[in-house]
């Protein structure tokens, strides 16, 4: 079900970052219908907001400083666009109450806020405006192995500032959640990167 659109929704590194797709899509198809209210954050161009469109999901797609003119683009294309706002979202302070949406999903962008401290402050803000039984789905870069730490450090200009996840020393970030299913692929599959996709799933919220 719409793979053809997995270069609209991931959108740069298409084939390392859709590796996610087969376990988000299992997750959101299993959800009850009534349960239709999502947020994608980190957007810019936005096709993580067409991807839950796609799926029947009335979506919010939120950047820092709001999605491009591109992300509306693409929706009107597709067709999908009254089924998305827009917004500008700190990840760190969403500003939603809880128990706002059934799916909050993002891509490469935890590693962006630098600090263990901080990325623990936006899952505890995506844990927050998630539904009890909602699901996180997200894709995001890991630690990885020695060689991957020191072909980053010669070849990606933001490693100076970008915390990558470790799946064992990190995996605390994720305690608020009742089920977390990671999945990871290595070296192979992209010259310079680890991505893990998981799914979690709050059993009830403060």
């Amino acid at each position: 079900m719409r793979k053809d659109r997995l270069p609209y929704y991931f959108q740069w590194e298409v084939r390392s970052w859709s590796r996610a797709y087969p376990l988000w899509q299992r997750t959101l198809l299993a959800l009850p219908q009534e349960r239709r209210k999502a947020l994608a954050l980190g957007e810019r161009d936005g096709g993580l907001g067409l991807m839950l469109a796609d799926h029947g999901f009335v979506t919010v797609c939120s950047d820092l400083r709001g999605p491009t003119d591109k992300a509306r683009e693409l929706h009107r294309t597709f067709g999908r666009e009254r089924s998305i706002t827009y917004a500008s979202i700190d990840a760190l302070a969403i500003p939603f109450p809880d128990n706002s949406f059934d799916v909050v999903v993002f891509k490469s962008m935890l590693g962006a806020l630098s600090t263990k401290e901080r990325q623990a402050q936006a899952v505890r803000e995506m844990h927050r405006v998630l539904t009890p039984g909602g699901v996180l789905l997200f894709a995001e870069n890991l630690h990885g192995t020695a060689l991957h730490r020191w072909l980053r450090r010669r070849f990606v200009a933001w490693d100076h500032y970008w915390r990558y996840l470790d799946p064992l020393a990190d995996a605390d970030l994720f305690a608020p959640f009742a089920k977390v299913d990671a999945h990871t692929t290595g070296l192979l599959a992209t010259w310079a990167a680890a991505r893990a996709s998981a799914t979690c799933s709050p059993v009830s919220m403060r």
